[in-house]
């Protein structure tokens, strides 16, 4: 199967980035959003990465309008999946929405469009049969895709061979390195490991033992990081880390859940919104002197 236009469900962070490098690698793609403005700043922020890219040297001017002249914008989802191969949904990390969203294109996206999903902490069974074409569904789950280019694989039961074969392949056009997860499990391999590790700074923080900035002070002086599991949350983004920690049952999880909760509440979600554990675009531990 040729694969020549993609989908993105999905304008935020990570949608944007996909769809941005799917661009860069050839594709045509197709970016929907129900929000207008989460459009627009899907639209800048690919601006901002083609420039930082270009003023980098990575590409060139001509390749940047090439890739931008790939890409269309839209909150017509009919619209959206006209002539699409493949689509990757990057919405909401919540089981109610992604049933019901993945149900629209099931109805709506044409017979041979291959189904992916880029959920961090939901398994594909969940919501794959709503699609109509179990088969043809798989979770194809990214992470910055510009600097942390794994791209996880995980097939549920009835995710056909051919289709894991596929992703595989366009994992690798994709500028990403395909990596197999051999049966389904919530946080694939690194977030496995990460949510361990944010558990641990979670504790820290709730449990009074240290203030955020002295918690990722210790983990970037001790492993030569450019940032703590703070900063990282900030990136990930809060409302994307609540989702996750508040379906954990064990009592840590919980009261750092709450925590996160607050900032949720406020709109603080971390760098798409200006402001989480840290305020952007200039955060504290960017800052030469935060280690000394």
């Amino acid at each position: 199967m040729i694969i020549s236009t993609i989908g993105i469900i999905g304008s935020g962070n990570l949608g944007t980035r996909i769809g941005l490098q799917a661009a860069l690698s050839g594709y045509h793609v197709q970016v929907y959003d129900i929000q207008e403005i989460s459009l627009k700043k899907s639209l800048s922020t690919m601006k901002k990465l083609l420039a930082k890219m270009a003023r980098e040297e990575l590409i060139n001017a001509q390749t940047a309008q090439k890739a931008f002249e790939r890409i269309s914008f839209t909150k017509d989802l009919k619209k959206a999946l006209t002539k699409t191969d493949l689509i990757s949904e990057s919405v909401t990390e919540d089981l109610t929405i992604k049933t019901e969203v993945w149900r629209k294109i099931g109805r709506l996206a044409p017979e041979h469009t291959i189904f992916t999903t880029n959920t961090s902490y939901l398994l594909p069974s969940q919501f794959s049969e709503v699609s109509g074409r179990p088969e043809k569904f798989c979770a194809f789950h990214f992470h910055d895709v510009f600097h942390s280019r794994v791209v996880d694989i995980m097939p549920h039961q009835g995710t056909s061979l051919e289709v894991v074969n596929l992703l595989e392949d366009i994992g690798r056009k994709l500028n990403q390195i395909p990596i197999l997860v051999k049966k389904e499990h919530s946080g694939y391999i690194f977030n496995t490991l990460l949510i361990a590790w944010i558990d641990a700074a979670g504790r820290l923080l709730t449990g009074e033992i240290a203030e955020v900035e002295a918690i990722d002070k210790s983990w970037m002086i001790n492993f030569n990081m450019p940032a703590g599991p703070f900063g990282i949350l900030d990136n990930v983004g809060l409302d994307t880390a609540w989702h996750i920690t508040s379906s954990r049952r064990n009592p840590s999880s919980r009261a750092f859940a709450a925590l996160l909760k607050t900032y949720v509440d406020q709109g603080n979600l971390g760098t798409k919104s200006g402001e989480g554990f840290y305020k952007y675009p200039n955060p504290s531990y960017k800052h030469q002197d935060f280690l000394k």
